[in-house]
């Protein structure tokens, strides 16, 4: 119908823009096109589409085979022994996702999180100058290894009600390399553990 409508009002005009190899590939393409929806169609009617499978995997939870293969491949190193092969400059490195809330200078400013100068060893949530969260102050207590480590690992779930925003760090050898860093932010560091 199309073609014939553009046919009638170029031959009034007394010219031809459209060939016999256009209207062809034209046709050809308007059928191909055709015969693809219908073979769509007729497919979904005679195998009706499934609903994904989720498997274990997808939703995120680890496979028996996984779950004792990662067992299996990460042995747990206790912290003591991690922290002695830790260096000062790798936990640098580690820090820098810190220097956007805190900062480590002697004397140096509360950013959206306290100054971490001197704070292993120290108390918990008593940094001057800083509004800690009720979480904190209710916990009290000293910033010890073990509980730097776990905090640095999910402070949401060693802490609830934490103001801290950061997600954590996976890595073991990470956590102790920033906790050997903050470490060395003290006039006189606390002894790292023996075991």
């Amino acid at each position: 119908m199309i073609i014939f409508l553009q046919r009638s009002f170029f031959a009034e005009r007394g010219r031809s823009m459209w060939s016999m190899n256009t209207n062809k590939y034209l046709g050809g393409l308007v059928v191909v096109a055709w015969l693809l929806l219908v073979a769509d169609f007729v497919g979904d009617q005679l195998i009706p589409p499934m609903e994904p499978i989720v498997s274990e995997v997808a939703a995120g939870l680890p496979s028996a085979a996984e779950s004792s293969a990662s067992k299996a491949a990460e042995p747990v190193v206790p912290l003591g022994v991690l922290l002695a092969s830790a260096s000062i400059d790798k936990g640098k490195k580690v820090a820098k996702k810190c220097v956007a809330c805190h900062s480590f200078k002697q004397g140096g400013k509360n950013k959206v999180g306290p100054n971490l100068y001197n704070i292993m060893g120290s108390k918990r949530g008593v940094v001057a100058g800083y509004s800690y969260s009720g979480a904190i102050k209710a916990m009290g207590g000293v910033w010890g290894f073990d509980d730097m480590d776990q905090f640095l690992k999910k402070p949401k779930k060693f802490m609830p009600g934490t103001k801290m925003s950061f997600s954590g760090l996976k890595k073991p050898k990470d956590r102790a390399a920033i906790i050997v860093y903050l470490r060395s932010f003290s006039d006189t560091p606390v002894d790292l553990p023996t075991n």
